[in-house]
């Protein structure tokens, strides 16, 4: 076993780092992928290879960090790395290798699920690969130094290792076994990613054209192939999947439940990632809520998205830009407050209610999605924590479907498409179900969704509002889930999201603020903190009341002594729409291999 698993770890420096093995069988001499337990043993490190996260807090213009990343800052500060950048090769290599000797194993249908499973990652791998390069090479067998010079051509088209990829998934879906489990991948898990990367694929050419930037080539499909296969795999998964949306008749803490369990609800999460402190495997999810001082923080951008709880629009509300915490988070769609702390918030396991917390928010957004219970976690701040993270649910998929055939131009999306994709999500938290296709296209969210200040530019066509709900959709119900609106933002071609504001809450005035959890606000239960701007106005506020300067560390307000909570002021952001939707490649790389282009807008290496 020692022997085989250090073979991902030979690589030489050429052209793609990581591809070029020792001949295996030197390696191995014939004695390994003989049986089911050496085939498992061995493709246990795809899995810790490519899901790697982030699972609970990949920041975006959405999830705030307390350092933005260049990749948000843009302009000079993103440069062309020299090395690495993503792109490494070595799992490839050890993926194509497990498909090269699976001939050693003699009982047929071992050999057809783990080529069904090694098949699946290949796709994965890809994947990772396309949404951030474009153009890249396809290798689907191992190499060896006899054959490096394969590790010197240039990038395959997009259209060719699209087609591979769909061949691998389609393998993996009629090979993997059909039974649920949690941990590992199976038929489900392959027709949950087979949506993914199509919808992402489908959307990717319908809003950048359907031309190659890299080659400036027509792809040989368009759209609605990828849209229709995307709908296609959903529909499949969602009519016939063992799967189902968690819900126990508690809107107000059905959706949280999916996420702060220590062990994944596995009729809603088709595969999850296993954490275990005895292990030393761990996150922080519960410690950026309650213990961490420079947590993610989400934006007013986001909370402004939520709908009310009987399903107007919050941003139809007269004085929504300056109402304050209590007004602003009240009656709303039940997740915003199991995503972050709202008027009547309580930790499970506690019964003292709880406000925003200046000291472990830097907008006043905090949030609570992933949080443990203090009962199971009894502290305030620990680091580590263990409860499982989703990395495929069944909720992604009924959205991915919905999504898919909205965007269609071959077929236009009906209510019962949206019954059977939405309705579920929106049940589960006690709201009342989309409007018809009709009335969302006859009156579009030109104030909020549809707008260039807080929303998406490039929306269009007769479905353009159905297709703005269904994204506050999806920005609601997979808020805080990794880098999805990160690619979200990429594939729709709205990169200029991350130039919009991004403001935290509204204060109007300095002062005593009564972040009141009792409704009716009658003196009662209530929580209050104190804003001021110079330092001997702090004894003025109400005793063992906190206090918070105006100016100090991140709490900036945008008119000075008033407006929005303004973390990141005087932080300039730019996207540069002709480069930042694909990845540069290394100039390692491209000096090594001369038949690899740049991608465009980067500065390409001179060539002699």
């Amino acid at each position: 076993m020692t022997a085989a698993l250090a073979l991902g770890a030979v690589s030489c420096d050429l052209s793609i780092q990581g591809l070029e093995q020792y001949p295996l069988d030197k390696e191995s001499e014939g004695s390994y992928f003989q049986d089911a337990a050496q085939l498992q043993a061995y493709s246990n490190s795809f899995y810790k290879d490519l899901f790697t996260g982030p699972f609970h807090d990949g920041t975006d213009d959405l999830l705030l960090a307390s350092s933005l990343s260049t990749w948000i800052r843009g302009g000079n500060l993103r440069t062309v790395p020299s090395s690495g950048g993503g792109w490494s090769w070595g799992t490839l290599a050890d993926i194509n290798a497990l498909l090269d000797h699976l001939d050693r194993c003699s009982d047929a249908a071992v050999r057809e699920e783990y080529e069904g499973l090694a098949r699946f990652f290949r796709a994965y791998f890809y994947y990772l690969k396309v949404r951030s390069f474009g153009d890249v090479p396809w290798y689907d067998h191992e190499l060896n130094a006899a054959e490096s010079s394969e590790l010197y051509k240039g990038r395959d088209s997009r259209d060719y290792v699209m087609e591979r990829m769909l061949e691998d998934i389609d393998f993996a879906i009629g090979h993997l076994p059909s039974g649920k489990q949690l941990y590992r991948v199976t038929r489900w898990t392959a027709m949950a990613f087979k949506s993914r990367f199509c919808l992402f694929e489908g959307t990717w050419r319908k809003y950048h054209g359907n031309i190659d930037p890299v080659t400036g080539e027509t792809y040989g499909h368009g759209a609605d192939y990828y849209l229709g296969l995307c709908a296609a795999v959903a529909e499949d998964f969602i009519r016939t999947s063992p799967y189902t949306i968690y819900e126990t008749g508690h809107p107000e803490s059905d959706y949280g439940h999916v996420f702060n369990q220590a062990t994944a609800d596995a009729d809603e999460v088709i595969l999850a990632k296993s954490y275990s402190l005895a292990q030393s495997v761990s996150h922080t999810a519960t410690y950026n809520t309650f213990g961490s001082t420079t947590a993610s923080s989400f934006s007013k951008k986001f909370v402004d998205a939520f709908l009310m709880a009987d399903g107007t629009r919050f941003t139809d509300r007269a004085g929504w830009q300056t109402m304050e915490y209590y007004d602003e988070t009240t009656g709303r769609d039940p997740r915003l407050g199991q995503i972050i702390r709202t008027p009547g918030y309580r930790r499970e396991g506690l019964d003292s209610l709880l406000c925003a917390d200046f000291n472990h928010t830097f907008t006043g957004f905090q949030p609570v999605k992933y949080a443990l219970s203090y009962t199971e976690y009894p502290s305030f701040n620990w680091g580590p924590t263990d409860n499982d993270l989703p990395i495929f649910r069944a909720a992604e998929v009924y959205l991915n479907y919905a999504e898919a055939q909205a965007e269609r131009s071959d077929r236009d999306i009906t209510d019962e498409d949206l019954a059977l994709s939405v309705t579920p999500l929106r049940h589960r938290a006690g709201m009342p179900a989309m409007a018809a296709v009709s009335v969302m296209d006859a009156a579009p969210d030109d104030t909020y969704m549809g707008s260039a200040r807080w929303g998406y530019r490039n929306v269009a066509g007769k479905h353009r509002g159905t297709i703005l709900e269904i994204r506050r959709e999806r920005l609601v119900e997979l808020a805080m889930e990794g880098d999805f609106r990160h690619y979200d933002l990429l594939r729709w071609k709205e990169g200029k999201c991350v130039e919009q504001e991004m403001y935290g809450m509204y204060f109007p005035r300095l002062g005593a603020y009564d972040f009141d959890h009792v409704v009716g606000k009658d003196g009662t239960l209530r929580d209050e903190m104190y804003i001021y701007q110079d330092a001997a106005d702090k004894d003025k506020g109400p005793a063992g009341v906190p206090a918070w300067k105006v100016g100090e560390g991140y709490f900036i307000l945008s008119g000075g002594t008033s407006g929005y909570v303004d973390p990141h002021a005087g932080i300039s952001r730019t996207f540069d729409e002709g480069r930042d939707y694909l990845n540069p490649l290394p100039t390692t790389e491209l000096s090594v291999n001369r038949a690899l282009l740049q991608n465009p807008g980067w500065q390409d290496i001179e060539r002699n």
